[in-house]
């Protein structure tokens, strides 16, 4: 017995192509709409079964909003998500909202077919190549990249970030008491504690290490 859904997708043309190979699969297509924000309207008017929706931006704030209100208004209605391979919190998020399922925007229209019928039986639909990758991203997370001008800002104290901004843009100790309303020995101690703390011998190492690390953008200096 085929299944009563509704799809819809962010692009028409595949939302579509979609309705089309499914009817011709012997499945009854309510209706077939773009774009994805739509969705919950459609589903409330048309009470179909299962909702085939497609996304091309599973990752975007928001972008399962319809999933909840589906599923606040029409609770018995499974959702089918169909969208790029997610990270893992994607696959969450699309669950968390209440969907049934996942399928890759790539998957045969066998697989997608498959999904729907599981989804209506109340089962999860997820590919077991998915839920694989999932848990081995989950399981062995990829390093993200040390911020290397947040871990050197965090080493200093924010009198001391001004004065390396200020060693970085050439002023010398006499021009940078006078800038900060400081004495001139307590700058000369400033700059000489910037470099211990930042493990360079000059103050052009301190320079070129603040400007690489993007340390002049995130530290404001009051002008006189």
């Amino acid at each position: 017995m085929g299944v009563r859904l509704v799809v819809v997708d962010d692009h028409r043309l595949h939302a579509e192509a979609l309705a089309s190979a499914l009817k011709l699969r012997g499945h009854r297509v309510l209706a077939s709409a773009a774009p994805v924000a739509g969705a919950a309207e459609l589903v409330v008017s048309r009470a179909p079964e299962v909702c085939l929706l497609g996304t091309s931006a599973p990752a975007e704030p928001g972008a399962f909003d319809p999933v909840v209100r589906i599923k606040r208004e029409r609770p018995q209605v499974a959702v089918v998500v169909l969208g790029p391979v997610p990270s893992p919190r994607g696959i969450a998020a699309a669950f968390a909202a209440g969907a049934s399922g996942y399928v890759r925007h790539d998957e045969r229209i066998e697989g997608v077919e498959r999904a729907l019928m599981k989804a209506r039986a109340g089962e999860a639909a997820v590919a077991p190549q998915l839920l694989q990758a999932a848990f081995a991203e989950l399981l062995n997370p990829v390093a993200q990249p040390d911020d290397e001008g947040q871990r050197l800002l965090r080493m200093l104290t924010p009198r001391e970030a001004e004065v390396l901004v200020r060693v970085a843009e050439g002023e010398d100790t006499r021009v940078i008491a006078a800038g900060m309303a400081i004495a001139p020995s307590t700058a000369r101690t400033h700059v000489q504690r910037v470099l211990m703390k930042l493990g360079v011998g000059s103050r052009l190492e301190a320079a070129a290490l603040a400007a690489r690390t993007g340390l002049l953008d995130r530290v404001p200096v009051q002008r006189a």
